[in-house]
């Protein structure tokens, strides 16, 4: 019976040798979960039978260090949950190991080639909550768009001299016609660039003449009277007033410029926003995730536009996923259905971009688990010996 007690040792150990191995073979895997064995006695009625090992669980809830690499698309995630993959033959993998590219096809994908799965956009580049497909980067250029509003708030000098128009017109050459001014670049249907000169000129106490400029023209395209309360605030206009005009080859411009905010304090002119929308096309300069995980395509003209958002998922018991190749995991009947939502949602980790999770296993405490599985193994092996000195002493004695 001694022969197979320590037999049943030898085995166990021997898988724990297995263990110990394969994570110090992977201490330098990414997204790489140490693993250990764990053992439980044998007993047949009364009698002691040995050991066998009861199962080898992986410690999903130590976190690897978080290294930043300065790849956009090299993901890390702090806390739990997985990444969702799909494979070649459509096999939905979970993983941890956050290195990711893109394919020919600009779709993203890991080291492997599976697919990074996350919530998809329209075709208007709205994001689809809940509609899961392959993340995928857009190749094409960004068209441009023409600016339809300008958004302008500043406050204008209540200091200033006023200003008659009639006996001094205004002239955008001439300094003493306007107290202040203020430039603004918009863009046409085509992308093309245009200044949008506000002039500022005080008629009265309270009120002012807004004239606006296009392109340097030498006359106005829009004057606009503003007139102000008596503590500085805007009484009107109350709306954004218009200033259209037609560009060459373009579709006419027509921009909306609203003030709403601008005030007259006795302080300096100065201007606190200054936001028209539009911009030209640009070509596509790089990627962005976002620690929401959304994916956005930045072009070279400074825009970004969202191509989706990373998903992540997490089970009521990972210890039932099934290992893989790839440093992945596959869902099983004891792991449970898989919970998707968006990073840092529910139970589910944060997002770190650009930086990877390294493998969670302390070599050091390998090291030393190898020298005393080693022990207990020459100790099995030991027991194996004396016990075949002892027959083999009944033996000769017979």
């Amino acid at each position: 019976m001694s022969f197979d007690i320590a037999l049943s040792g030898l085995d166990a150990t021997n898988v724990q040798l297995n263990t110990i191995s394969n994570n110090i073979a992977n201490v330098s895997t990414s997204g790489f979960k140490e693993s250990r064995t764990e053992f439980s006695a044998v007993y047949n009625g009364m009698q002691a039978g040995g050991v066998e090992v009861a199962a080898i669980s992986q410690n999903f809830d130590k976190t690897g260090s978080i290294t930043g690499t300065g790849r956009p698309l090299d993901l890390a995630i702090s806390g739990s949950g997985f990444f969702v993959t799909k494979d070649h033959t459509g096999q939905t993998l979970y993983t941890r190991s956050g290195v990711f590219g893109s394919d020919k096809d600009n779709n993203i994908v890991s080291n492997n080639g599976a697919k990074l799965q996350g919530y998809t956009v329209d075709a208007n580049n709205n994001l689809q909550a809940g509609a899961v497909g392959n993340l995928k980067i857009t190749t094409a250029s960004l068209p441009a768009k023409a600016t339809d509003e300008l958004a302008f708030v500043a406050n204008l000098d209540a200091r200033s001299s006023v200003i008659d128009p009639a006996i001094n017109p205004f002239d955008p050459n001439a300094t003493d016609s306007f107290n202040s001014s203020y430039t603004s670049k918009v863009y046409d249907s085509l992308g093309n660039p245009h200044t949008v000169t506000q002039y500022f000129t005080k008629t009265n106490a309270n009120e002012w003449q807004v004239n606006v400029v296009v392109d340097g023209a030498a006359t106005p395209t829009q004057t606009q009277n503003v007139v102000f309360n008596t503590d500085g605030t805007l009484q009107s206009p109350t709306a954004p007033f218009a200033v259209n005009f037609n560009p060459a080859g373009a579709d006419a411009a027509n921009i909306n410029i609203d003030i709403a905010g601008t005030t007259q304090f006795g302080a300096d002119f100065g201007v606190s926003t200054n936001a028209p929308n539009g911009y030209t096309s640009g070509e596509l300069a790089g990627v962005r995730v976002e620690d929401n995980g959304m994916v956005f395509a930045t072009y070279t003209n400074g825009q970004s536009q969202l191509q989706g958002q990373v998903m992540l998922a997490d089970f009521a018991n990972p210890q039932g996923l099934v290992k893989t190749n790839g440093t992945s995991w596959i869902q099983s009947f004891s792991s449970g259905a898989p919970v998707n939502g968006a990073p840092s949602t529910g139970t589910l980790g944060g997002l770190v971009a650009g930086a990877l999770e390294g493998s969670n296993v302390d070599l050091t405490s390998e090291l030393v688990s190898l020298m005393t599985a080693q022990r207990n193994y020459q100790a099995n092996a030991k027991t194996i010996s004396t016990s075949d000195k002892l027959t083999q002493s009944l033996f000769n004695a017979v």
